[in-house]
């Protein structure tokens, strides 16, 4: 069995374990993303929701993705650091943080998001492809 991913919030009341592989690693640059993140962007893994488990307890704040799905944030009510995100539309897949993980070397980013709402002075990785929103399919 390969090493399960871990991870959680600053002070340690939301924890976090997947087994498997990521599905999908991407930075995103969409406004939602910078404004969460206090950044350019957010860096993130999503994986299939059957491999989580999540001790714990977070907040949650639903918001509507330019898709028109419901996404919810998931964050820590005590140090208030946002850990992961799910969505209604794809309720087999469980997103975390890329900054949350004990190992965040772990992260291997794939693609750029939203880069059309990318700001100059946030610099990417220029080798990944970058999607003007989100990737098709």
């Amino acid at each position: 069995m390969d090493k399960p991913f871990t991870g959680g919030c600053a002070c340690g009341a939301i924890r976090y374990s997947i087994a498997g592989e990521p599905l999908f690693s991407n930075h995103c640059q969409c406004r939602d993303c910078q404004r969460e993140s206090g950044s350019g962007h957010g860096s993130y893994m999503t994986f299939a929701r059957a491999g989580v488990t999540v001790t714990g307890e977070a907040k949650h704040w639903d918001m509507v993705a330019d898709s028109g799905n419901v996404k919810t944030r998931g964050f820590c009510t005590q140090c208030g650091v946002p850990v992961y995100m799910t969505f209604a539309a794809q309720p087999d897949v469980f997103t975390i943080r890329a900054g949350s993980l004990d190992e965040p070397t772990r992260y291997r980013p794939q693609v750029v998001t939203y880069a059309a709402r990318g700001n100059g002075w946030d610099r990417l990785d220029p080798g990944l492809t970058k999607f003007e929103g989100m990737p098709p399919g």
